[in-house]
């Protein structure tokens, strides 16, 4: 089964908030009912949700276990269509004795930044979730946008190879288990007017998605914007923004080509969601179910990794054919950003937890950089 946003307008997953998600709005969030709130409505809106969660943790009448599965893209997104997938094999590999709920487009309200806490605290079962974006929770995640570490997909799998072991008892200390990981494409610069050096970029207001790519756009002298995906659309169009760095996916997903004319492919982070599982609930399932869950896991990381950048090329194509124009960065601009880069690595390694600075120098001594 597939829950997916309804509503009309632009919005789609607020996968984004302001800033990062604090304890503080998580423990509010998760008070219970008969304590001082903010009145009945939001009393109302936390039992439905609340009902959800015991359903889904007890189980059908049936006797299958059902779980909630989230996702905060689009339905339409690759990251979506890879849980909705691996939702089906599961259910076909096990009977039918574990049932996947998938809700998509951020249909039961969670924001990307809280989504560690939202597995942890048992509020889905599963949920999809992009590893920079939940950075602020556990900092290592963040390695993987940080700028021009990775050159390319072949690579961005191999920092996945050497962080995998880092990544998982991470996640563990989350009360977590990590079943597959996906990339996105690149990140480049949607924009109004070409960019052709950074002089272009001086007075721009950019929407980012992470703390990586809002350190880029703020050295490179515009104005980050860490809007909801929700509001970036209406933000382009009433002028609040005026550019956006991101993938092609998401140009796709929200339509770029009705307010943006022109495509950066600057390459210059590239993000990966991992899809997580709740610990205890995973701990419950008989072995069997739990042997079904890793296998399927290990089945869709290799072939979503694949699939990628097929998809990458073919969302830039449907952004050409619906009139945006691609744009090749000048060697002066790719030089600047490998500059900015070089600072924020530095500024990164000396903040770092020391297990993230192992990562960092053995992806560099895997693929033969220096360091």
């Amino acid at each position: 089964m597939i829950t997916k946003r309804r509503g009309g307008g632009r919005r789609r997953g607020d996968w984004f908030s302001r800033g990062r998600t604090d304890a503080s709005e998580s423990r509010s969030r998760l008070k219970p009912l008969n304590e001082e709130g903010d009145g009945a409505m939001r009393g109302l809106k936390w039992l439905a949700l609340w009902s959800t969660v015991v359903f889904v943790f007890t189980g059908s009448a049936l006797g299958a276990t059902t779980w909630q599965a989230n996702s905060v893209w689009p339905p339409e997104n690759h990251h979506s269509k890879a849980l909705i997938e691996f939702a089906q094999k599961v259910e076909e590999k096990t009977g039918k004795e574990l049932v996947l709920k998938v809700s998509t487009g951020g249909a039961l309200g969670f924001k990307g930044p809280e989504l560690l806490k939202v597995v942890r605290d048992g509020l889905v079962h599963v949920s999809d979730m992009l590893m920079s974006g939940v950075a602020g929770d556990e900092p290592i995640f963040g390695i993987t946008t940080l700028p021009f570490l990775v050159k390319d997909f072949a690579e961005a799998k191999i920092l996945n190879e050497v962080a995998r072991p880092y990544y998982d008892k991470a996640a563990e200390k989350w009360n977590q288990k990590i079943l597959y990981t996906v990339p996105w494409p690149a990140a480049g610069l949607f924009s109004k007017k070409p960019i052709k050096s950074i002089e272009d970029m001086k007075g721009l207001k950019t929407r980012t998605y992470d703390k990586n790519g809002a350190l880029v756009i703020q050295a490179l002298g515009a104005t980050p914007h860490p809007l909801p995906f929700s509001e970036v659309y209406t933000a382009l169009a009433t002028g609040l923004i005026d550019s956006v760095l991101t993938s092609t996916p998401t140009a796709v997903d929200a339509k770029f080509w009705e307010v943006l004319k022109y495509f950066q492919r600057i390459n210059i982070t590239q993000g990966v969601d991992m899809v997580n599982v709740n610990l205890t609930a995973f701990n419950k399932l008989d072995r069997k179910l739990q042997e079904a869950l890793v296998e399927v896991g290990r089945e869709m990381e290799e072939k979503w990794w694949k699939e990628v950048e097929r998809i990458d090329a073919e969302m830039e194509k449907k952004c050409n054919d619906n009139g945006i124009e691609s744009v090749p960065p000048s060697e002066e601009f790719m030089k600047s950003l490998s500059e900015v880069a070089r600072q924020i690595h530095q500024d990164w390694l000396a903040s770092a937890p020391a297990e993230a600075k192992e990562v960092y120098h053995k992806f560099l001594e895997k693929v033969g950089r220096k360091q």
